[in-house]
């Protein structure tokens, strides 16, 4: 499962000039400025998220590899990090066996629920 944790809801906008001769009698300048929709761009910070994949421990280079040639289509620099949760919830990789056996967690499609004790 490949989970996108950026979306573009950032909206950019273009306020047209005219460049040709007369322009300042046509155009109103900065008067009303806002622009036209041109697009829309996810606004993102230094080490934040981008995606989530999550698949089987004998998949995990087909994933490696598919992240490291998706990277260049993003601009500035990418890192790959494998996280030491199972999937996509907030459980370790390596306590995870020993709580579903023990019944303290339910797998719920991609995460799980936490049964509490009485």
């Amino acid at each position: 499962h490949l989970r996108i944790r950026v979306h573009p809801f950032h909206v950019l906008r273009q306020n047209k000039m005219l460049s040709c001769a007369g322009a300042d009698r046509l155009s109103s300048g900065m008067r009303g400025a806002f622009g036209k929709a041109l697009g829309t761009a996810a606004r993102v910070h230094i080490d934040q998220i981008l995606m989530s994949v999550r698949c089987r421990e004998n998949n995990k280079h087909h994933v490696l590899e598919g992240l490291r040639r998706c990277k260049y289509k993003f601009p500035g620099q990418q890192k790959i990090m494998i996280s030491p949760k199972w999937g996509f919830t907030k459980v370790n990789r390596e306590d995870y066996p020993a709580q579903r056996a023990a019944n303290k967690i339910i797998p719920d499609g991609c995460y799980v629920k936490y049964i509490k004790e009485h």
